[in-house]
């Protein structure tokens, strides 16, 4: 197996291919394969908040590229499998899930735009989709794998 693209140890979603060709599609810069991210932050971030992160960020040891962001609504993060261990819950300190779709995928990249924002810490990070593939219509649990056909369409 190959990692398709990086996660850190903290991170879930899609990941592993046996297949090397589609390992280095998916995490190839110059192919600018979108990846999207479910974040769960702590506190409230606002519409110039994602604004912000969608126009790109400033990390000191490079710019991120712009991307798409979003709120994730409640009803859908429902859809996501529990957390083992827990995330741990806060009374007096909301959370919030965001979205962000990546062409890159740097070192800790999502984390260290959330952090740069006044979002930290992020508490969860999902990877919901590659490309075309998603874990919802995928229907993958943790730790489960399918085969996928070797023509998908992997752009969007």
């Amino acid at each position: 197996m190959y990692p398709a693209g990086r996660l850190d140890a903290d991170s879930e979603g899609l990941l592993l291919t046996d297949d090397g060709a589609l390992q280095a599609r998916i995490a190839e810069p110059r192919h600018k394969l979108v990846k999207r991210y479910w974040a769960q932050v702590e506190g409230e971030p606002d519409d110039a908040a994602l604004a912000h992160l969608a126009r790109g960020i400033d990390l000191g040891d490079y710019v991120t590229r712009p991307c798409r962001t979003a709120f994730v609504a409640d009803n859908a993060v429902t859809r996501l499998w529990e957390c083992t261990p827990p995330i741990r819950y806060r009374v007096a300190i909301p959370t919030t899930w965001i979205e962000l779709a990546i062409a890159e995928g740097r070192n800790r990249q999502v984390r260290r735009i959330t952090a740069a924002v006044d979002f930290p810490p992020t508490l969860r990070l999902v990877r919901v989709a590659i490309g075309a593939l998603d874990v919802f219509s995928l229907s993958l649990a943790p730790g489960e794998s399918i085969d996928v056909p070797p023509r998908l369409p992997w752009h969007r």
